[in-house]
């Protein structure tokens, strides 16, 4: 019997509950037969040393279904949008060869389409400049870098927001490498609707209420499982730029939970808007719903679609 064709892909905003989902999904497709895996779309949890901060899968979920791409890079490494994406489409060729599924778990939306599409990438810049860079965003703040950009390539500048340290950052760097950024139109065109492979694509949504309460609470235990002294032990380690963009990462080191909690609530706003660009996506609202229920329709589509 042929393997899977499909690929899933379950995309929300923190603290919503994708890997239990996935997980929920994954025992009903082994029930079937399956040998189904997950495969990591989170910029940061590539990093080992920050797994509470940035919430990666639990040692007992990793039991139950295989995790791929989490804590691939030291602290003091980094990497882009680009190298994610070598890794993460070797890694779903490579399963579904082997007859096994995929499941692409994400809530860095740029990297979840790095794993699923072919991207418009620029090249590759020296790593001596993309740490440079890195340390003056660390430092200065990303105004004073949007400053910079406006000065050197004011098309570009236009299309990056201030509040937007990652792309700001990155149109440096292909200048600083003798690269021209791209400009607007050119940078939309990393939302393509157009896949590597057949994907069932999942955004899961709560209602806001419900969800700030989730993040209200994985915060508190992420603090409880000892997220504040992960965050000290890898900034003493040297902890690279690209690490320090977790979520909370500078909050903890100041003590500020409030602010992590903040922080947080924001940037799951901001998924939330992103998720409402991906053509394609089956939104499924996950509010007072278990696991396993959720995993259900998920699975029926599934079968639908590959009928």
């Amino acid at each position: 019997m042929p393997g899977p064709a499909t690929v899933v892909a379950i995309f929300g905003p923190t603290g919503v509950g994708k890997t239990a989902v996935a997980v929920a999904l994954a025992e009903r497709l082994r029930a079937e037969g399956e040998a189904p895996v997950a495969v990591s779309a989170d910029a940061l949890q590539l990093y080992a040393g920050l797994e509470v901060l940035t919430g990666a899968p639990a040692p007992a979920e990793r039991a139950r279904l295989e995790h791929r791409l989490l804590g691939v890079l030291p602290l003091t490494g980094g990497s882009s949008a680009g190298e994610f994406a070598r890794r993460a489409h070797a890694e779903i060729d490579g399963l579904l060869g082997e007859g096994r599924r995929p499941i692409v778990v994400g809530g860095t939306g740029l990297y979840l389409r790095a794993a699923l599409a072919e991207l418009d990438f620029r090249p590759p810049v020296p790593a001596n400049v993309r740490e440079r860079r890195r340390r003056q965003l660390a430092e200065h703040g990303a105004a004073a870098l949007h400053a910079e950009l406006a000065l050197r390539a004011p098309a570009a500048a236009a299309a990056v927001r201030a509040s937007d340290p990652q792309r700001l950052v990155r149109a440096l760097e292909l200048l600083d490498a003798g690269h021209e950024p791209p400009p607007g139109a050119e940078a939309s065109r990393l939302w393509t609707a157009e896949l590597r492979r057949p994907t069932l694509l999942a955004g899961l949504t709560m209602q806001r209420d419900a969800l700030v309460a989730r993040i209200e609470a994985r915060v508190d235990s992420m603090v409880a499982a000892g997220a504040a002294e992960e965050v000290r032990a890898a900034d003493a380690a040297g902890a690279s730029a690209g690490a320090r963009q977790a979520l909370g990462y500078d909050a903890l080191l100041r003590g500020d939970v409030d602010a992590m909690k903040a922080q947080t609530r924001r940037y799951a706003k901001r998924q939330l808007t992103w998720m409402r660009k991906l053509q394609g996506v089956r939104t499924i609202d996950v509010t007072g719903r278990e696991p396993a229920g959720v995993a259900a329709e998920l699975h029926a589509q599934l079968r639908a679609l590959e009928r």
